[in-house]
């Protein structure tokens, strides 16, 4: 019989290895935003919805659609200038779950404007969920 310290590390190796609890975090991100009525299905839905983009390279399910990324960033922008600061930028990728604490961001000195906040928002979610 396997010592329980070698089970709960091959457990927490297997976790890691499938990034399951990223996957966990991300789906339970979902259904406390949408709060469908039937979570269970909906769940299902979305890892079908999952499963088909990666089969056929259609668009990942995203968190936050076009018009919630225009309120964050007009949110941070609160001068209207158009623009908002580096910190504010890695702030609301780290709030959003996609940048970690650790990553190193670098700041190249360009101000970050709505369409690079965007972009940068959607290619992080689609590389999010394709590591899955």
């Amino acid at each position: 019989m396997e010592p329980v310290a070698d089970r709960e590390l091959q457990a927490k190796l297997y976790l890691e290895r499938h990034r399951i609890m990223e996957l966990l975090n991300q789906l339970t991100s979902f259904l406390l935003f949408a709060r469908p009525k039937k979570p269970r299905e909906y769940l299902i839905s979305l890892l079908e919805r999952l499963r088909v983009a990666k089969a056929t390279h259609v668009a990942f399910p995203y968190f936050m659609d076009n018009s919630n990324t225009v309120s964050m960033f007009e949110m941070m922008d609160m001068a209207g200038r158009g623009c908002i600061s580096f910190v504010q930028y890695k702030e609301a990728l780290k709030n959003l779950g996609l940048c970690t604490a650790d990553e190193v961001l670098n700041d190249d000195g360009h101000i970050i404007t709505l369409d690079t906040f965007r972009d940068e928002m959607n290619k992080r979610m689609e590389k999010m969920w394709s590591m899955f």
